[in-house]
């Protein structure tokens, strides 16, 4: 499998959007993860933890784009239980960053074990509405939903929340931020998800071509990836300069 991937030859034509977002993916994530890595040794003790787990979330994904281009190339179809795969461990990692940044306030490690948690509902179940049982698509959705709802309340009025507020100001604006790209840039991906399965939204089909749908899907999965992944490593990276300046 290594020596397949390492002379993976196959061209992207020129009209191929969906090959061509995984190329981008896989170059921008990476291009961060080497950022990410070298300015370890540039960021204060209090701060490596975070920009490790920033560096390692864009490596992740990285790797897997790379194999999922590949993938989607040789086959023509969506790599959907890879993708999963690296969401299984990419998406538990950015809720990690949450806990670090508020650790300094008193986080306790329950408040992470309920990020995961829900992250963890949040992925199996969509996994299965698009994958296991298409025909329940909808109340899938509405279970993933749900506990992706549950990590926004956690993050914009429950614990993460009054912890950002005690931790001072830098901490407190970087938790907003890094809560927007939870609000917003996560929102992607339940757009992906009914864009690719029957359901779609409440019963009606947004794209009625099975195959454009799922194309439709693994563009908007490649945009919401790298603008999330690699928008949440650079706001804990500028998190980390701001308190190294304030502290100087």
């Amino acid at each position: 499998m290594i020596k397949t991937l390492l002379l993976d030859t196959h061209v992207i034509a020129s009209d191929n959007y969906v090959a061509f977002t995984f190329f981008i993916g896989c170059m921008a994530m990476m291009a961060a993860s080497v950022f990410f890595f070298f300015e370890i040794q540039n960021t204060s003790e209090k701060w490596r933890t975070s920009v490790l787990v920033s560096g390692l979330i864009t490596f992740i994904a990285a790797v897997h784009y790379y194999y999922m281009r590949g993938y989607n190339l040789e086959t023509g179809e969506s790599p959907t239980f890879f993708r999963y795969v690296d969401w299984t461990l990419t998406v538990p990692l950015m809720c990690v960053e949450f806990y670090l940044i508020t650790k300094k306030a008193g986080a306790k490690i329950t408040l992470l074990w309920q990020l995961i948690a829900a992250s963890a509902v949040m992925l199996v179940t969509g996994y299965i509405g698009e994958t296991v049982n298409r025909d329940g698509s909808v109340l899938w959705g509405v279970i993933s939903g749900a506990a992706y709802f549950y990590i926004v309340y956690l993050i914009w009025f429950g614990e993460v929340s009054k912890l950002a507020k005690s931790s001072g100001e830098a901490v407190a604006k970087a938790t907003k931020i890094l809560a927007w790209f939870v609000l917003v840039g996560w929102a992607i991906y339940p757009l992906g998800y009914i864009l690719g399965t029957p359901g779609g939204l409440f019963g009606i089909k947004l794209v009625s071509d099975p195959a454009a749908a799922s194309h439709a899907m693994d563009i908007v999965y490649n945009i919401g990836d790298a603008v999330n992944k690699i928008g949440f490593g650079l706001v804990i990276y500028s998190l980390s300069r701001k308190e190294a300046t304030s502290i100087a």
